[in-house]
């Protein structure tokens, strides 16, 4: 207590305490503890979920606190706790399966979780707005060229291309709108090459291919044919592919439904009734005059004896003639059979793996690996 003269008689202030908790300086209180102290010696009465959106990674709990502080007095408080779900690249776990004393050794299982994008070869994704402006002002509505270390992708209606790497792509993530398999057949009526000086340029657009060539296209459904007159038109990068006449897979976005944020906010007119994504060649045709071929483990043939898994490796090996960049790392063989049989007179325009690109067939002898090599590799 602090003692004050005034001119008519004697006035008392009250002083400061401390905290017994944390030692900040507060009014004097029965329980000689600061507010801040009370809120964390108080008892959880009520709990309840907060609605957020389902893609939104957020969890919202609204909690009611409650404690009696002093003589029956109760402090009680209502607040909103937001837990946010963030993704992880790459996690690690061993479990120990035996151990040596003698030798002092360890045998360990190893565990790997690994989340990988969600994004392959040929797929079509439509960016986040902010994203789409930080590559260059592209187009939402993007086509996945192929995915390494990051994800390249192509504007099919001005050519612009892009690479995401990881963290970008794990800041900002975005899904495939569709798989290959989920794509419609149509039929090329009428290609019309873009040329350079005919395009619209846009301020801040980053780099463009110079592989492929912009066109505006006309397409019907191959099932539609004979049945009605229904055209599309669209834009797309294939123009240096399709002729009048060729088959192209694409996406139909005008009769899609798909379940997809961003593309949810576009507006109807940036929407592509169509985005054509692949040429489609004769298989068979493709197949015969392969005249290369690949070494793999016995130990795979053996899982590769379904339908599903012979149309998986066949549709990577035509990954492999149509991108160069995909096989440069990968030891591909002549194959003596084929080659006796090649002819140069098909008119398709297939893409095709020149002879200066193949490696001579590898046979090991018994004598170099003591009879056992031979059988561990199998055309």
């Amino acid at each position: 207590m602090e003692y004050l003269p005034d001119g008519d008689g004697v006035s008392f202030t009250q002083g400061n305490i401390l905290c017994c908790q944390c030692g900040v300086p507060i009014q004097p209180n029965p329980a000689n503890m600061c507010v801040a102290c009370l809120r964390t010696q108080v008892h959880l009465i009520d709990a309840g979920f907060v609605w957020t959106e389902p893609h939104s990674k957020r969890i919202k709990l609204k909690l009611t606190i409650q404690k009696e502080v002093v003589n029956g007095a109760i402090l009680q408080q209502v607040f909103v706790v937001e837990f946010v779900v963030s993704n992880q690249m790459y996690k690690t776990s061993e479990k120990l399966l035996s151990h040596d004393v003698k030798s002092n050794t360890y045998n360990y299982k190893s565990t790997f979780s690994v989340e990988i994008v969600p994004v392959c070869k040929d797929n079509i994704v439509c960016l986040p707005p902010k994203l789409a402006q930080q590559l260059g002002n592209l187009n939402q509505i993007c086509v996945c060229l192929r995915v390494s270390t990051t994800v390249h992708i192509i504007d099919p209606s001005t050519l612009q291309i892009a690479d995401v790497t990881a963290p970008v792509f794990w800041r900002t993530p975005f899904q495939s709108l569709c798989e290959p398999r989920q794509l419609t057949e149509y039929m090329v009526l009428e290609v019309e090459p873009i040329r350079h000086h005919e395009r619209v340029h846009v301020a801040g657009e980053g780099a463009k291919s110079h592989k492929h060539l912009l066109a505006d296209v006309w397409v019907a459904r191959s099932s539609d044919l004979g049945m009605n007159d229904n055209q599309y038109h669209c834009r797309t990068h294939l123009g240096h592919l399709l002729r009048a006449g060729d088959l192209v897979h694409g996406f139909d976005l005008s009769n899609a439904n798909v379940n997809n944020d961003f593309l949810d906010k576009m507006k109807a007119d940036r929407l592509p009734d169509v985005v054509l994504v692949k040429k489609v060649f004769d298989k068979s045709k493709r197949h015969r005059r392969r005249n290369w071929k690949l070494k793999r483990l016995a130990k795979e043939l053996e899982t590769m004896d379904t339908d599903s898994m012979e149309r998986d490796y066949n549709e990577f090996l035509e990954d492999l003639e149509e991108d160069p960049l995909y096989r440069k790392d990968v030891n591909i063989y002549r194959d003596a059979e084929k080659l006796a049989v090649e002819s140069d007179t098909d008119d398709d325009d297939a893409p095709r793996i020149s002879l200066q690109e193949m490696l001579e067939d590898l046979h090991i002898s018994e004598d170099a690996t003591g009879g056992e090599g031979a059988d561990m590799m199998t055309d």
